[in-house]
């Protein structure tokens, strides 16, 4: 194994409390973006910072309660994180974002969006769709994006000028037309949202199914298809149930596709949308350690993300690894769960562990998104437990003959 890259954690210091990042994005000025989510929290609400490569530190841009004038103390469920909806438009600037709800109404200990769908003071007002100038430092425009629902990610179709959201929790397909503001209801796809959507060179928009199957909308006929095939799962254990996309990042020069799954025994996959009928789908097996599956077992420990392509062509992503007597019996002064980066080389598909993600205070196995900035360095958002200290990203550097500041692959148009 290679020498471990230098990893370095940045709490949201400016946000005392915040529990998770789940959207780390490079903007269109190729510095990097993070949601500081307050999930779990009653009244807990959204924050937005940058990455100062010249301090070596995180800047507080905003508070999205104040942009979209939904103050915690409203009555409401709150605007209390950006779920994997950062998209980013090199053309003019502007790195589009949408909230998404599970944080109760200040005064109460939990929320139910069905529960609360029809009252009327504590009902989420739904998804705010804000589009911030980043060169300006400034909020140009805000609209609801999905009344009383959140969104679950966002993806923008940048040369017609289109977003499309995943709603939650009734897990509809949503496009809303940059240029008229109109929103359209493309369907419901199931009950399980996936995690991300993402486009293909024909503009047609992939997600996935309760079932573990690809679902896409296909803008030229106007519907929504389910694949015939499923997507890589555990034939001994499982049924393909559950297995939604989790992340997806578009290799910067084939067209194809690296993919994750999102829980039980992730997969990782190769994804050709242009081939056949229905594309062609590698697997690409299994990406964490291997357990005993007659034994129980948490979901929240057997995690993969943080899908990104770097200067050097390379694939980085994050998976858990844990102590576990037979199959990893880490040794006491190590973490009972851990946080690895791996690089995968997409022509030969071998992989080497390369970076470890670890604070002293809190764990770092979730890793929710990640991406690279304008120096060739890579970011990786984690979340948290609601007893440990506040959440943050962190920072891995690449060395030098790796970063290719020069090569960076294209902006990422999906959360």
């Amino acid at each position: 194994m290679a020498e471990k890259y230098k990893s370095t954690w940045y709490p949201f210091s400016a946000h005392p409390g915040s529990d998770s990042c789940w959207s780390l994005s490079t903007g269109p000025d190729r510095r990097v973006y993070a949601a500081s989510c307050l999930e779990l929290q009653s009244g807990g609400t959204v924050k937005l910072f940058r990455y100062n490569d010249k301090t070596d530190a995180l800047d507080h841009l905003l508070d999205i309660e104040d942009v979209v004038e939904d103050p915690p103390d409203s009555g409401r469920a709150t605007q209390c994180k950006i779920h994997y909806s950062f998209a980013p438009s090199a053309s003019d600037g502007i790195l589009y974002m949408a909230t998404h709800l599970s944080a109760p109404p200040q005064d109460q200990l939990y929320f139910s969006p069905w529960k609360s769908w029809h009252d009327p003071v504590q009902c989420f007002r739904g998804s705010a769709l804000v589009a911030y100038d980043v060169h300006a430092d400034s909020v140009l425009w805000w609209d609801t994006l999905i009344p009383r629902e959140g969104c679950r990610c966002l993806l923008l179709d940048e040369e017609r000028g289109l977003l499309y959201a995943l709603s939650y929790p009734r897990d509809h397909l949503v496009r809303y037309d940059l240029r008229s503001k109109e929103r359209t209801d493309l369907g419901r796809i199931g009950s399980v949202n996936a995690q991300v959507l993402f486009l293909d060179a024909r503009h047609r928009v992939w997600t996935s199914s309760d079932e573990g199957r690809l679902v896409r909308y296909d803008p030229e006929t106007e519907r929504l298809e389910f694949s015939p095939f499923l997507l890589p799962h555990c034939d001994d254990y499982q049924t393909g149930w559950h297995s939604v996309l989790y992340d997806a990042v578009a290799h910067p020069e084939e067209p194809c596709v690296y993919a994750t799954t999102w829980y039980a025994r992730p997969h990782l996959m190769r994804f050709w949308p242009e081939d056949g009928d229905w594309g062609r789908l590698e697997n690409l097996g299994p990406v964490s350690q291997d357990h005993d599956p007659s034994q129980p077992f948490d979901f929240f420990i057997d995690h993969c993300g943080g899908l990104t392509f770097a200067g050097d062509g390379c694939l980085y992503y994050g998976a858990s690894r844990w102590r576990d007597p037979i199959y990893n019996p880490l040794p006491e002064e190590r973490r009972e769960w851990e946080g690895v980066i791996w690089r995968l080389d997409p022509r030969t598909l071998e992989k080497e562990e390369v970076a470890m993600v670890e604070r002293t205070d809190a764990l770092s196995q979730y890793i929710t998104r990640a991406t690279v900035d304008r120096n060739g360095d890579l970011f990786f958002g984690t979340i948290i437990g609601p007893a440990e200290p506040e959440a943050g990203i962190f920072r891995v550097e690449l060395p030098e003959d790796r970063k290719m500041p020069e090569s960076l692959p294209p902006l990422r148009v999906w959360g």
